[in-house]
């Protein structure tokens, strides 16, 4: 069972396969994976794989006290050999960490994790990207604000939005896929890297071992060269990059002055839920009293609030991960044939850095798959701007006549006309006598004006490379590989 703490419902949301029994239980079917090497390449007598796989699946061996005694050794192999060795009879206990040294064991049980919980990040950010895909089929058309540096710009439309969240997790998903298939190899090396105790027959061993954990085999023992943690890391930094860049655009859009998107109801499962079906749901969840039908978004001190959890907890996960990566890339710097602390360095950050990664994949699934949009309000608050983020096509119809530097500064005194005056753009464009000479002069009359002034006939490439993002991502899901 994974261990579930105080704060797992936010930073483990999915099931946790980086707990401390996940990192047990690693290392125990790679002593066990190991046994059974030893005994196909004939190093062992017959029968102990078998004998030692029993003793690894029989869930007797405590990672706790393990954890303890650790503080002898400065790792808890030591005292899993000697607990594991005691539960097998006696012609299997000389198979039991044969040739190994102690990193072998945690470096492969690293790998084993690491398999695990990337497969479940790229499940996860497949089906974020597959509900990021529907929005932007849906919305290739739904006319919104444009912002940058949190100003507003020119018109977009959502399904422009979504079409960018989409590429990014398709690309974060394939890397994620990358790695897990190409750069999760087997660690056996013994004392120094060169299986000494084993001989000849280490590399044979070596390749058994591979096999029977279904790991790469590398060229040789990578004790300190750790470029594969940091490659794994940096996979799952990119997918949390991609990830919080989606969450933080939900949590501005979300705000009550913009309201131009809402979180679904985590708890109803149901997405892209209608008004009427989430009402119904929160009825139902309030009617089988306070702790069942406790709010999504509630706060403890504020009953009107609705916050956009899933957001706010992805948010909550990715920040965590560059500290993360930039610890596990200083222990990169390791000493000689093994390193002293910095290997020990990468353990912990190494787990986390896979459980939140993981976490922000599922609570990304969960966002985009439940997210609800509000074209209405997408439009009003375009609407609202008066005109103003179409002065750039305004200026585009002027320079031709006045020059493009005369143009700009012309349509900014305009806005700023507007602004101050609380008006329209064509409203103090049409309301100054010498601006409106110089759009008589540019051969500007008021129909072409007013066709300026068209959010939607102002979107440029926008359902060209919505098409683009879609395609791609069609070819994507083709080349998915297995999620098993």
């Amino acid at each position: 069972m994974a261990e579930r703490g105080l704060f797992s419902g936010v930073f483990a949301h999915d099931d946790d396969d980086t707990g401390d029994q996940a990192w047990l239980t690693a290392m125990l079917h790679t002593e066990a994976a190991l046994a059974r090497a030893l005994e196909q390449a004939g190093l062992a007598l017959a029968g102990a794989g078998a004998a030692v796989t029993e003793a690894a699946n029989a869930g007797t061996i405590d990672a706790a006290d393990l954890g303890r005694q650790a503080a002898l050794t400065g790792n808890p192999v030591p005292a899993l050999v000697r607990a594991l060795t005691r539960s097998v009879p006696a012609h299997a206990a000389a198979a039991v960490h044969k040739g190994a040294t102690s990193q072998d064991i945690i470096d492969t049980a690293a790998m084993l994790l690491a398999r695990r919980a990337l497969a479940a990040s790229a499940v996860d950010a497949s089906a974020a990207a597959d509900a990021a895909a529907g929005l932007a089929a849906a919305h290739s058309g739904t006319v919104m604000i444009g912002r940058t540096l949190l100003q507003q710009a020119v018109p977009v439309t959502f399904g422009l939005v979504a079409a960018g969240w989409l590429t990014g997790l398709d690309e974060a998903r394939a890397d994620l896929d990358r790695v897990r298939a190409g750069r999760l190899a087997v660690q056996f090396g013994g004392a120094a890297g060169t299986l000494s105790s084993l001989g000849a027959d280490g590399p044979r061993v070596a390749g058994l071992l591979a096999e029977e954990l279904g790991l790469r085999l590398p060229v040789l023992p990578w004790h300190t060269d750790r470029l594969r943690i940091v490659e794994v890391a940096d996979a799952c930094a990119c997918a949390a990059a991609v990830l919080g860049k989606i969450a933080r655009d939900v949590t501005l859009l979300a705000q009550p002055e913009v309201a131009e998107v809402s979180e679904g109801d985590g708890a109803s499962g149901a997405g892209g839920a209608s008004e009427v079906d989430a009402q119904a749901a929160g009825d139902q969840a309030a009617a089988r009293g306070p702790a069942a039908g406790t709010r999504r978004g509630g706060s403890s001190a504020m009953p009107h609030k609705r916050n956009p959890v899933a957001a706010i907890a992805i948010l909550g996960c990715t920040r965590q991960v560059p500290g993360l990566l930039a610890t596990l890339t200083a222990a990169a710097e390791q000493e000689h044939q093994r390193a002293a602390g910095a290997w020990h360095s990468e353990w912990e950050p190494f787990a986390d850095l896979l459980r939140l990664t993981g976490s922000a994949a599922s609570w990304g699934a969960e966002l985009l798959t439940g997210l609800r949009v509000h074209p209405a309000r997408m439009r009003a608050n375009l609407d609202s701007a008066r005109g103003l983020p179409l002065a750039e096509r305004v200026a585009g119809l002027l320079a031709p006549v006045i020059g493009a530097v005369a143009a700009h500064d012309l349509v900014a005194q305009a806005s700023a006309r507007a602004v101050a005056g609380d008006v329209t753009l064509r409203e103090a464009l049409l309301g100054v006598p010498d601006l409106r000479q110089r759009l008589d002069q540019a051969g500007v009359t008021d129909a072409r004006l007013d066709a300026a002034l068209d959010p939607a006939g102002y979107l440029g490439a926008a359902w060209a490379f919505i098409d683009a993002a879609l395609a791609a991502h069609r070819a994507a899901v083709r080349g998915r590989p297995g999620d098993g």
